[in-house]
């Protein structure tokens, strides 16, 4: 979806994944992540991809973002998507598993206590991410 927006609106994508983890799949601490993600949110309009489960710390990007896409999907579906894209640690399927009852209240709370007048969108199924898309096409570039 991000790639897709991007596209349409002209925006940099930034894959969170790729500040975060050091070699070796080693997180950054939480004092590191919060110093990256103030400089990657710095640089202008942008459009931010990621969630970094219990490693996260979404304040510095959230205080920047105008708008939220959370993507709410079945646990099914998230899970075919993250087995077709590559292999992953069992931490990472404990957190998709866990996502729905575990990270996505701390996710909405995150966005009320730091993004309290972005515009919130929380997407539940296929149909909905296309509604948002054709929406989304009459951002000016």
């Amino acid at each position: 979806m991000a790639l897709t927006l991007a596209e349409m609106t002209g925006l940099l994508v930034v894959e969170l994944d790729q500040h975060f983890w050091r070699e070796g799949e080693q997180p950054l601490s939480s004092d590191q992540w919060m110093r990256v993600q103030n400089r990657l949110a710095s640089r202008g309009l942008w459009i931010m991809d990621g969630d970094l489960g219990p490693y996260d710390v979404p304040g510095p990007r959230l205080r920047r973002a105008d708008t939220v896409v959370v993507l709410d999907l079945s646990l099914a579906r998230c899970a075919w998507r993250a087995a077709r894209r590559s292999r992953e640690r069992a931490d990472f399927w404990w957190w998709v598993i866990s996502w729905r009852w575990r990270s996505r209240r701390q996710v909405i709370e995150a966005v009320a206590t730091h993004a309290p007048r972005a515009q919130v969108h929380v997407l539940r199924s296929p149909a909905q991410v296309r509604g948002f898309l054709a929406t989304a096409s009459g951002v000016a570039h």
